[in-house]
């Protein structure tokens, strides 16, 4: 029974496709789709017929906004595969993807190589160490280059990639791959169908072999069982080749890098035999850990073990509010209660979902390494751990990024207000990137989000999915405070006396810039301000950071430093000292030189020759500071740091100025000092 679950998990495949938008990641899903039969048409983005991007918006739009889970088979593998969005707006569904996925494909353009969301999708998977393989996209594309795509992927990058193809033919001519593992040639007729295997052409021959040697010698640099193969034999075979590159995948250490067409239909078969021969199986990943009872806590991937499942998705279906669940360990059957460790509370399993995009297919049951969907889940959300009320662990919930862009929203009918209420608040249990607040001063409804994009597509899903019409205002981002200059041995004495017990509360803070974040430390010596009472000033302290004096923003970039203090023997209470930390260090932050932070980005803009002076001007007119410009596939690519405040209504600006040729795409890169140091605009809904 054993060897037969080893061998059900070993077979199982939770893979993401990873890029920048358009470098064809939806494309590439499509086309793995119709290769494994899972569909019997291809879908295209460009005529709306792909089935992960089933959302209206999607299509309209052409690109990927929401995270689609779709399964198929593959030599005798099962492939759990997410398609992830590649606009910088919807970062956070793909941090949600990546923190359940034991590894991803990045696609490349061949023309443009490593692109600003490429790299942050990378950076991402960094950080969660999830295993990749590179896939080089549209070779058959003019100023197509499968040395420069790699070239830009070891330089911005900073991987090992281990080139495993050799392209047939090149731009329109492109017509295969020579596997140089193998030693063969893949070839594709007009049609795409399946691939045709021949021997290496005469033409490439020569050029194969010297690639073939370049890769043995650069795997057997990083393998030592390679190595000794090497040093024995002066060459490797295919096997000791596929067994080093599925080791130095998993670790890690290098990126096999292939190449093909998605569109035309060329280069997914051995794309697909790549994913299951190096990315690992739920077996291959370390087990995960927990935390239950103050205590760290391993799970190993065993459909016998205790339950433990991370919901990283929630979606409002027609059919029923769906939970989408990676399992790591132990089995759910339909019908289980389940624990919500989080939300410390039981769920009952209604109904368990294999996941086609918009489509759904009934299962009795889900095991470890399964990625799946349920229903009957009422409270659960994105974060949260579900596991067998036994056996209780909380799991690490995905990362969720501050908002930086928010409009004001209203119903246009004032009878519509509860139903606003209630999809404002459905929106943002979908998509824990957006929060909703009630402005206290005007009393708006304000809708935050990771920029004009994400909220552009929130309203319009408010307008399609509820059939509300909401009145706008104009976006604003969201400032941040600093301190430019501190101030040392700050006094603040807290006494109340109004009857009964007082309270009271001595203390003297230090306060100093710090690079990014906000740290506290205390050097009070002898005792004169008890432990108990130094946590609750540092209590008090992150408490006042919510509000800065500029025009109470939020407040980072600063260290407080509790000196010095004194206690009453009666009057002196946590609640007293953390009273006196909050009002403290405001009163501190008043005395020192603050410094207002707006968000800025990173701005790539494309355009013919002809245009670049003008783009130039416009970016220096909306304070943007150029860091680079080169010729790329034809047309200029202008690099530059621009405020975000400023990037507001500049698509419509760029369209104009090049006559609709010229595209721009951002990627967020901090906070910058304002020029002066002014509070946000007000917002005010526009009709």
């Amino acid at each position: 029974m054993r060897n037969n679950l080893d061998r059900h998990l070993a077979a199982v495949r939770n893979l993401g496709i990873l890029a920048h938008v358009d470098a064809g990641k939806t494309t590439v899903t499509e086309r793995i789709l119709f290769a494994t039969g899972t569909t019997h048409k291809r879908g295209e983005v460009h005529d709306g017929t792909t089935v992960t991007d089933f959302d209206p918006q999607e299509r309209d739009r052409g690109i990927t906004i929401f995270a689609a889970a779709v399964s198929c088979d593959w030599d005798g593998h099962r492939v759990n595969l997410i398609d992830t969005p590649g606009h910088v707006d919807f970062a956070d569904e793909v941090e949600r993807s990546l923190r359940v996925l034991d590894g991803a494909v990045a696609v490349f353009d061949a023309v443009a190589g490593v692109e600003p969301q490429s790299e942050s999708v990378w950076r991402q998977a960094d950080r969660h160490g999830v295993p990749r393989i590179a896939f080089v996209n549209k070779l058959d594309r003019t100023g197509a280059d499968l040395d420069a795509a790699v070239a830009s992927i070891r330089e911005r990058l900073h991987p090992v990639p281990l080139v495993v193809q050799l392209p047939i033919g090149a731009e329109d001519a492109f017509a295969g791959v020579v596997d140089l593992l193998r030693m063969r040639a893949l070839t594709w007729d007009e049609d795409g169908g399946a691939a045709v295997e021949g021997p290496v052409p005469d033409e490439l021959r020569e050029e194969a072999r010297r690639r073939r040697r370049l890769l043995e010698e650069a795997v057997a640099e990083r393998h030592p069982a390679a190595l000794e193969e090497f040093c024995d034999r002066e060459t490797l075979t295919a096997g000791t080749l596929v067994t080093a590159l599925r080791d130095l995948t998993r670790t890690g250490d290098a990126v096999v890098v292939l190449c093909g067409s998605a569109y035309r239909n060329r280069g997914i078969e051995p794309l697909l035999d790549a994913v299951v021969a190096y990315l690992p199986s739920p077996l291959d990943v370390p087990a995960v850990c927990g935390v239950h009872d103050g205590a760290d806590e391993r799970r190993q991937a065993d459909p016998a073990a205790p339950l433990a499942a991370l919901a990283f998705k929630v979606h409002a279906a027609p059919t029923g509010r769906l939970t989408y669940l990676r399992v790591y360990s132990g089995t759910i059957e339909k019908g289980d209660v389940l624990w919500d460790a989080t939300a410390g509370r039981s769920e009952r399993v209604g109904r368990i979902l294999r996941v086609q995009a918009d489509r759904h297919a009934p299962l009795e049951r889900a095991v470890a390494g399964d990625i799946v969907a349920v229903i009957g889940l009422k409270a659960a959300r994105a974060g949260s751990t579900l596991c067998a009320p036994d056996a209780p662990l909380v799991l690490e919930p995905p990362g969720v990024a501050d908002p930086v862009v928010s409009v004001a929203v209203e119903p246009r009918r004032g009878t519509d207000a509860d139903r606003l209420v209630s999809a404002l608040a459905r929106l943002a249990e979908e998509d824990p990137s957006l929060t909703v607040r009630t402005d206290a001063e005007t009393g708006q409804t304000v809708l935050s989000g990771m920029g004009e994009l994400h909220l552009e597509v929130a309203v319009e899903k408010i307008r399609l999915a509820h059939g509300l019409e909401v009145n706008v205002g104009r976006p604003r981002v969201t400032y941040r405070e600093t301190v430019g200059r501190g101030v040392s041995r700050l006094v603040f004495r807290h006494v109340k006396q109004d009857g009964g017990a007082g309270q009271f509360a001595h203390v003297v803070l230090d306060v100093e810039p710090l690079e990014d974040g906000f740290d506290f430390r205390s050097t009070v010596v002898g005792g004169r301000v008890p432990q108990e009472y130094v946590r609750a000033v540092e209590a008090g302290c992150r408490d006042a950071l919510a509000e800065g004096p500029l025009g109470g923003h939020t407040v980072t970039g600063l260290r407080v430093t509790l000196t010095d203090g004194s206690t009453h023997v009666k009057d002196s209470s946590e609640t007293a000292f953390r009273t006196a930390g909050r009002l403290g260090l405001r009163e501190a932050l008043r005395a020192c030189a603050m410094v207002l932070l707006e968000p800025v980005v990173e701005v790539t803009v494309t355009v013919p020759g002809d245009a670049v002076g003008g783009v130039l001007g416009d970016l220096a007119a909306r304070r943007g500071r150029v860091t680079g410009s080169e010729v790329r596939g034809g047309a200029a690519v202008v690099t530059a740091t621009v405020p975000l405040a400023e990037l507001f209504g500049y698509a419509t600006r760029l369209r104009s100025r090049t006559q609709g040729r010229g595209t721009f795409t951002t990627r967020p890169t901090g906070y910058a000092p304002t020029p002066t140091p002014v509070s946000a605009p007000e917002d005010r809904p526009a009709t």
